[in-house]
């Protein structure tokens, strides 16, 4: 187990401190972030900040890639189920549970932040979130080509027009989150979407 770094408050808690900070970023983006504002927000000093997470820079890619990562999970996870269907499910409700967690646990979504259109010298957020759409979604084409190859979904099924429906259903879902919809709402038009691919072009049985 790593040692703490020096220079921490005895009662830092640093899950919280990564939210508080990318509620920030999200919001103002990193240019617009300044070390005193986040102290401000935090509570620590900047040896404090500097000693927890090294960098400005460093606490913006951790911020990142922590609240961003979790939908690359929640597609790798879904494209492992057994039926197609499930698949499809997984990827439109997890993402909408991802969506709308509690504002005490997720700071909103990265797709309509500022930070989208900020970057260090290391990371460039918009090419990392492409990087991540694109892998989202090259796997999920993989994992409806398999179910064609299969019998799970017709042989005449477009893989690539079905996962393009699929995105599409998953980002005006999230735009809808970030307008303040709430998480019923949500599911209700996920499962009617999961109902019409999945009755359209599911299973060939």
């Amino acid at each position: 187990m790593p040692q703490p770094k020096r220079g921490r408050p005895r009662a830092f808690d640093r899950d919280q401190a990564l939210l508080d900070a990318a509620r920030l970023f999200w919001r103002r983006g990193y240019s617009g972030t300044s070390t005193r504002d986040l102290t401000a927000r935090l509570g620590l000093s900047t040896s404090s900040l500097y000693g927890a997470f090294g960098s400005k820079a460093e606490l913006f890619e951790e911020a990142v890639r922590t609240y961003a990562e979790r939908y690359r999970e929640i597609y790798e996870q879904a494209v492992s189920a057994a039926e197609f269907r499930t698949v499809v499910e997984r990827v439109l409700i997890d993402s909408v549970h991802e969506f709308t967690r509690p504002d005490d646990e997720h700071p909103g979504c990265l797709l309509s932040s500022a930070a989208m259109a900020d970057s260090t010298s290391t990371l460039d957020t918009s090419a990392y979130f492409a990087e991540l759409q694109g892998h989202n979604e090259r796997i999920l084409r993989t994992r409806t080509e398999r179910a064609i190859e299969e019998g799970e979904l017709p042989p005449d099924a477009d893989a690539s027009a079905l996962t393009g429906l699929i995105q599409s259903i998953w980002h005006g879902l999230s735009a809808r989150a970030n307008l303040g919809a709430d998480r019923e709402n949500l599911l209700a038009t996920a499962r009617l979407g999961h109902a019409l691919i999945c009755g359209r072009a599911g299973p060939s049985r």
